[in-house]
C-alpha cells in the first residue's frame, strides 16, 4: 500500500508498555484459563471470553507499569495503525454522508502490550484483535501481526490493513444496530445456533472490510499489485475450518463462529467489489447461501 504522506488518525489510545488486569479477582490466572478454554472448545468467540471471564470475576483493572521501549518494527507497526484508522474514517463518513445513514462516529484505537482493561472485561494479547461495543473501542496488541506471519504465513500491509477494518466493520454493525440484535438474538439461543448467528456476524464485518478497502482505493489509490491478493490470503488462513485443521487434525461444523476460509474470502471479495453495504445482509441467508 501507498502510505506516504497520509495522515494519522487522532482517535488513538496509546497503552503500550502499561499491563492492566496484571492481578486476579475472585478466578486466578488458572482459572481465567480454564475459563477461556471452556468457551472455545463450546463454540464461544473472543467476545464471550471476555464476557466469561468477567463475569466469573474476571481480573482486576489494575494497571501496572513496566520497562517498554518499542521496537523500530513496532512503532512502525504503530504509525501504520493509525494511518489506517484515518483511511475507514474518511471512507466512512463519507459513505454514511452520501448514503443518508447520518454521522459516523468514528471509534477509538487502543494499542497495548500483553493485557489491557476494556468495558467487555481483559483483553489478552492471545485473544487477537477484537472489538468492544460497549467502549466503541478497537484493541490490538501490535504482536500480533508477527503472529500472524509467523504462524499463519499471512503477511503483507494490506493483509494487516484488512485486520483492522475487519473490527472497523464490526463498529459498522454497532452503529447500524445490526451488531447490538445479533448479540441479543444469540443470548436467547441454543450455543449451536448462536453459533450460527456468530459466523453472520464475522462474514459481515469481512464484508464490511472489503468495501472500506474499494473506496480506499478509489478515493486514495494506494493499493498495489498483490495488495488485495495479501488480504484475501490472510482471510483463507484464518477461516474456523482452517484453524481448527491446524490445530487439532479436524474441524467441528457446528462450533464454528467466523465462518469457512471459503466463506470468509468469498464476503471480502464482494465487499471489495461491490462497495454496497446493501449487498451483505448476511443474516437473510441460510447456510448454503454464506
Amino acid at each position: 500500500m501507498k502510505l506516504d504522506g497520509r495522515r494519522e488518525s487522532s482517535n488513538v489510545e496509546d497503552r503500550r508498555g502499561r499491563s492492566g488486569g496484571g492481578k486476579a479477582a475472585g478466578l486466578g490466572i488458572g482459572g481465567i484459563a480454564i475459563v477461556a478454554i471452556i468457551t472455545l472448545l463450546m463454540g464461544g468467540n473472543l467476545g464471550d471470553v471476555l464476557q466469561n471471564v468477567a463475569s466469573q470475576g474476571g481480573l482486576e483493572g489494575m494497571t501496572t507499569e513496566t520497562s517498554y521501549e518499542p521496537t523500530a518494527e513496532n512503532e512502525a507497526l504503530a504509525k501504520f495503525s493509525r494511518q489506517i484508522l484515518a483511511s475507514t474514517e474518511d471512507v466512512w463518513s463519507q459513505y454514511f454522508k452520501q448514503n443518508g445513514i447520518g454521522t459516523y462516529r468514528a471509534p477509538t484505537l487502543v494499542l497495548y502490550t500483553g493485557a489491557t482493561s476494556t468495558a467487555c472485561g481483559t483483553g489478552q494479547a492471545a485473544m487477537g484483535p477484537f472489538y468492544c461495543s460497549a467502549d466503541e473501542k478497537l484493541y490490538i496488541d501490535l504482536s500480533f501481526f508477527s503472529s500472524m506471519k509467523r504462524q499463519l504465513g499471512a503477511d503483507g500491509d494490506f493483509a494487516y490493513a484488512y485486520v483492522i477494518a475487519h473490527e472497523v466493520g464490526h463498529h459498522v454493525q454497532h452503529l447500524l444496530g445490526t451488531l447490538d440484535q445479533a448479540h441479543q438474538q444469540m443470548a436467547r439461543m441454543s450455543q449451536a445456533n448462536a453459533n450460527r448467528v456468530s459466523v453472520r456476524i464475522e462474514l459481515q464485518a469481512d464484508f464490511y472490510a472489503g468495501v472500506w478497502g474499494h473506496y480506499e482505493s478509489a478515493m486514495f489509490g494506494s493499493l498495489e499489485d498483490g495488495d488485495l491478493q495479501e488480504a484475501i490470503s490472510c482471510a483463507s488462513v484464518i477461516g474456523d475450518d482452517y484453524l481448527q485443521k491446524k490445530s487439532q487434525g479436524y474441524a467441528v461444523e457446528e462450533s464454528f463462529t467466523h465462518g469457512t476460509a471459503q466463506q470468509r474470502m468469498k464476503w471480502l471479495k464482494k465487499g471489495l467489489s461491490t462497495g454496497d453495504i446493501r449487498q451483505g445482509n448476511t443474516f437473510e441467508l441460510n447456510d448454503s447461501q454464506l
